[in-house]
């Protein structure tokens, strides 16, 4: 469904894998420049301001939801390799809030702090986890990468609400609103069934998501880099550092050992610890405002996990490969 060139396709369940730093390398850059040019883009006004929040919405709606149900609904949800890795990705998300709930107790956090530093450390930034992913496995580390994302999204969606609104006890209603608006989960769970009822895309239906997914990530990165508030970083250090590295190299590290733990492949692994090793999505910023949580704290935790990960993707992939 994800158009890439087959020197880049690898078999999505090997046994052991090898990617050079040069390919990683060669991957990473230029989502990177597409993120600083965002950046640049939007500080000198060009195209204007009313092009960016026109764009997120487009992608967020229409493009990348065309991205996710793609994906899924050609996944290979029978394979049998597939309950390892829920497993162990079950397995390192309940180690990720066991210990934010027990920093929570220690530290006092209030909900407008705890529930940003949760998005910090489980949410991650899908469109530079599926380009990377797109260019070191191919189209078929997209559909693992899919299936990952059909797990992780509604997962760390519900976990953030309820954290940000751990104060006032538990809210079904917006909580399952903003389940039910959410068009990722939306997505995710749409390609998921259309797969498992055993429908195919045919008649041009395929070439329609390709075209929208090829568009979906180069916007999406753009927006992102613009989303940058590099302004927010002052204030707060602790927090902020802290935050970056639990989640740029604690949090990988406790994927790795879950991985092992419950023996997933070598191509598994990496890209279950790469999207461990993302930083943190810009839509987290959004949650945090709606829900009246610290949004100074959330730009800048956004913004340094960004600017750090440039580096430390290419330490965790090395590691991790």
């Amino acid at each position: 469904m994800y158009e890439f060139d087959e020197a880049y396709d690898k078999p999505l369940f090997a046994t052991t894998i090898n990617i050079p730093m040069s390919l990683t390398l060669v991957t990473l850059w230029p989502l990177f420049v597409l993120i600083v040019a965002g950046y640049f883009m939007k500080q000198t006004g060009f195209p204007g301001d009313g092009f960016w929040p026109g764009a997120e919405r487009l992608n967020y709606f229409i493009l990348f939801p065309g991205l996710l149900f793609g994906s899924l609904a050609a996944a290979p949800l029978d394979n049998p390799a597939l309950p390892r890795l829920l497993g162990a990705t079950t397995l390192a998300l309940s180690a990720y809030v066991t210990g934010l709930l027990l920093l929570r107790a220690l530290k006092g956090w209030p909900a407008a702090r705890f529930g940003v530093m949760l998005q910090g450390v489980l949410r991650f930034n899908t469109y530079l986890g599926l380009a990377t992913v797109g260019g070191l496995y191919g189209k078929e580390g997209m559909l693992l990468a899919s299936v990952l994302i059909a797990l992780l999204v509604p997962a760390v969606n519900v976990l953030s609400v309820l954290a940000l609104s751990a104060d006032s006890g538990t809210r079904l209603k917006p909580l399952a609103l903003s389940l039910v608006k959410n068009p990722l989960i939306v997505s995710c769970l749409a390609g998921a069934l259309f797969n498992l009822l055993g429908f195919r895309l045919n008649w041009g239906a395929d070439r329609l998501l390709a075209l929208l997914s090829n568009s979906s990530l180069p916007l999406g990165l753009l927006c992102v880099g613009a989303a940058l508030k590099p302004g927010e970083l002052r204030g707060q250090f602790s927090a902020l550092v802290s935050n970056s590295v639990a989640r740029l190299l604690l949090v990988p590290l406790v994927a790795w050992l879950s991985a092992r733990f419950l023996k997933l492949s070598g191509t598994e692994t990496a890209i279950m610890v790469l999207f461990f090793a993302l930083p943190t999505a810009p839509t987290s910023y959004v949650l945090t405002r709606q829900m009246g949580g610290d949004g100074h704290l959330m730009a800048g935790i956004i913004s340094l996990q960004t600017l750090l990960s440039a580096a430390s993707l290419l330490l965790v992939l090395a590691m991790a490969t």
